[in-house]
């Protein structure tokens, strides 16, 4: 069975997604490919990726702004619309899917439509949307009843596709779509690798702070608040490949009565385990990271003193909803009283599954 991902780069949880599924293809000997029509498309695809990028890092109050543009513009909805059409078509002939699966809005309606009147035998079309819950940032551009299935991590996921004209019979909950690490438990042999390999105590509070993929974080200020609190635990930077961050937290002086440790890049399984550690995480309210928390049940404390972009708003609608203390950081500042706060998400421990995600999507007979 051949699956084709449609992705893009525009924050990081559609790329979370979209290897997510790509690990579980190549662990079930399914043939994957990633295709990613914005950003290795034409230059204007590639400039609106950048500046989304851009927006969310610098500004992300006024994603907004950017957000009803891209939802009143339809820029992607027809098949006359697509640039870079022969590139396309030249990739997915090539490749000859049974699957095709969107885990991103923009990437449901023009792209779906010029591959299927290009193709002679029609794949079966999917969309998996990451959002957690309905709200303003809801794209309506995730809605295509033509497409075969709709699928959502949670229930408020598909009730607000539903409510948006998705048929309630092509729908269904599967949990969040993650990387293969996050639904095992970690084992004690890998624990202890990975404590190690880092420097870090399991006998001490460990906070984590967090950064996107593009690399939004408020690291510096989140500490030096900290430094003016109680916690005596350990602080895990996590950095990315931001190198001048990592100096930046290596050359802070010495000052805090906890122990900071910024590093780079995680795999998932490092990053599973991190977590799973972790007694909280102060980061965006990013889909991705989000939805790895609730896995792992750690808690969080959302940072928004840069303002909110519309699809943050969605996560935390599903936070607030379901979760026991939903914690929202306006200022950096405010972290050393937050922290004291914390509590489990929710009172009993969510279990993420893999099960539902292979049942439906990579199970070819029940789709044949």
């Amino acid at each position: 069975m051949k699956l084709l991902i449609l992705s893009a780069k525009t924050g990081g949880g559609h790329e979370m997604r979209a290897k997510a599924l790509e690990e579980i293809s190549d662990a079930m000997g399914f043939e994957s490919l990633i295709l990613r029509p914005l950003e290795d498309g034409p230059w204007i695809y590639r400039f609106g990726s950048n500046l989304y990028n851009w927006i969310q890092r610098f500004y992300p109050r006024t994603h907004r702004i950017y957000f009803e543009f891209l939802e009143s513009a339809s820029l992607h909805n027809r098949e006359s619309d697509i640039l870079g059409r022969k590139k396309i078509l030249r990739v997915v002939r090539g490749f000859s899917p049974h699957i095709i699966i969107s885990v991103h809005a923009h990437l449901n309606h023009g792209f779906k439509d010029l591959i299927f009147s290009n193709l002679s035998k029609l794949p079966k079309f999917f969309i998996f949307c990451g959002e957690l819950a309905d709200g303003v940032g809801f794209s309506k551009h995730w809605i295509n009843p033509s497409a075969d299935r709709f699928f959502g991590p949670f229930k408020e996921t598909v009730d607000a596709a539903i409510l948006r004209g998705m048929p309630e019979g092509k729908c269904a909950v599967l949990g969040p779509l993650l990387r293969r690490p996050f639904y095992l438990s970690p084992s004690v042999s890998s624990i202890s690798k990975f404590l190690l390999k880092y420097g870090i105590s399991d006998q001490q509070e460990m906070g984590v702070l967090a950064t996107g993929a593009n690399g939004v974080n408020n690291h510096v200020n989140a500490i030096a608040s900290l430094s003016q609190s109680e916690f005596k635990g350990q602080i895990i930077a996590l950095c990315g490949s931001n190198q001048s961050l990592i100096s930046k937290i290596q050359k802070l002086p010495v000052t805090t009565n906890f122990k900071i440790i910024p590093l780079a890049h995680l795999n998932g399984n490092e990053m599973s385990i991190l977590l799973y550690l972790s007694s909280w995480i102060y980061g965006r309210a990013g889909a991705g990271l989000s939805s790895e928390a609730i896995a792992t049940n750690t808690p969080m404390i959302f940072d928004t003193s840069k303002g909110m972009m519309p699809q943050e708003e969605n996560n935390l609608n599903f936070w607030r909803k379901n979760c026991q203390n939903l914690l929202i950081s306006n200022s950096p500042n405010q972290l050393k009283y937050l922290y004291r706060e914390i509590m489990p998400p929710f009172k009993e421990k969510y279990t993420a599954c893999s099960k539902k995600i292979i049942d439906e999507i990579f199970n070819f007979k029940f789709h044949s």
